[in-house]
């Protein structure tokens, strides 16, 4: 198998796993694969409405299973195969995950036209306003801090 053909077949795979959610009336139209030197390591769809989870999108429920599969949270040898590009949470947890490659069909223009729209979060993210039920109010940096140089000072840390 080429590997034209075998990233279609993940992404394939992909499709059916958002099919099935869709199905299950677990979530909106979105499922996502894990592959690890060509092996299907995790699927997911997304479970916000059945799991009542507003995190439950397919790459995260993917990302948290292939994890647990694998023992780890460094992903980084392995690819993503998603049905729609990355919301912005997804795309976060894939870089936290250090997995370096991300194939995507739909995008997030055609996700905002079925009201899967992440404008919200992009304009937090670049520091405007969302709106008035939303505010970001600093406080208690200073024992924040403490908690921020114990963690430092652990000889026994983890990064990530």
């Amino acid at each position: 198998m080429s590997s034209r053909e075998a990233k279609e077949k993940y992404m394939g795979i992909a499709v059916r796993e958002a099919y099935r959610g869709v199905a299950g009336n677990a979530g909106g139209p979105f499922g996502a694969v894990i592959v690890k030197d060509g092996e299907v390591i995790a699927r997911g769809h997304n479970r916000v409405v059945r799991a009542k989870d507003p995190t439950a999108h397919a790459e995260i429920v993917a990302i948290r299973r292939a994890s647990k599969k694998l023992g780890r949270f460094d992903l980084s040898d392995c690819e993503i195969y998603s049905t729609c590009e990355p919301c912005p949470m997804c795309l976060a947890a894939i870089l936290w995950a250090k997995i370096p490659r991300v194939y995507f069909g739909c995008t997030k223009e055609d996700a905002a036209k079925i009201g899967f729209a992440d404008e919200a979060i992009d304009k937090a993210l670049k520091g405007r306003k969302v709106g008035r039920r939303f505010r970001m109010v600093p406080m208690a940096r200073e024992a924040c801090l403490k908690l921020f140089a114990l963690w430092q000072n652990k000889s026994n840390r983890v990064l990530y």
